[in-house]
């Protein structure tokens, strides 16, 4: 297991993720072409997050949301429906808005499984994450607390799922997480907004 988290884990995560961004790339130029051509400003929006030991990264999604959004975490908006763009719902349900994190997986600075990486201004959610020793794992496309509830968990739930991942961190794990994603994303499962 712990040749799994030090070394393998890291070689899987370069591979898949630098072979899905060669045959998702058709799909990625679509994508970005649609968004820009359906609301003004760029096709992607570059988040800072908080990733492995609360260093501070770019994290690259689909713009979803008008350019005047506040940077918050989506439910902390009062009527976030008011700031999605019109294409950014279907992106939304589908997920497809994640799809550029594939290169922030390439680069190292994600997994494909891990806790979802916080906004650098949750700072409740860090201070949670530190007191457990969450912040030591690298942040994931998905995650244990993504499967088990998404955009529904309250924070200690989130953090508790993400202490378990942690804990029982493995390659049937991870392999287990993927294989329920792709279920939940087909089923639209635990998508607020």
């Amino acid at each position: 297991m712990k040749l799994y988290k030090n070394k393998l884990k890291r070689f899987y995560d370069i591979c898949f993720s630098g072979l899905l961004l060669l045959l998702l790339l058709p799909l990625l130029l679509l994508i970005a072409m649609i968004v820009r051509l359906t609301s003004p400003g760029p096709a992607f929006y570059w988040s800072e997050r908080v990733g492995a030991n609360n260093q501070i990264f770019n994290m690259p999604k689909f713009r979803t949301m008008q350019i005047n959004t506040p940077t918050v975490a989506t439910h902390l908006l009062g009527d976030p429906t008011h700031y999605v763009t019109s294409i950014g719902h279907f992106l939304r349900r589908t997920s497809l808005d994640e799809l550029p994190q594939l290169y922030s997986i390439l680069c190292g600075d994600m997994s494909f499984v891990g806790p979802r990486p916080a906004l650098y201004n949750q700072d409740d959610l860090i201070k949670l994450r530190v007191e457990r020793g969450v912040h030591r794992l690298i942040p994931g496309l998905t995650g244990w607390a993504q499967i088990n509830g998404r955009d529904e968990l309250p924070i200690p739930i989130k953090v508790d799922l993400d202490e378990y991942y942690l804990q029982n961190q493995s390659l049937c794990f991870d392999l287990r997480i993927i294989v329920i994603t792709l279920f939940k994303v087909l089923r639209r499962d635990g998508v607020a907004h």
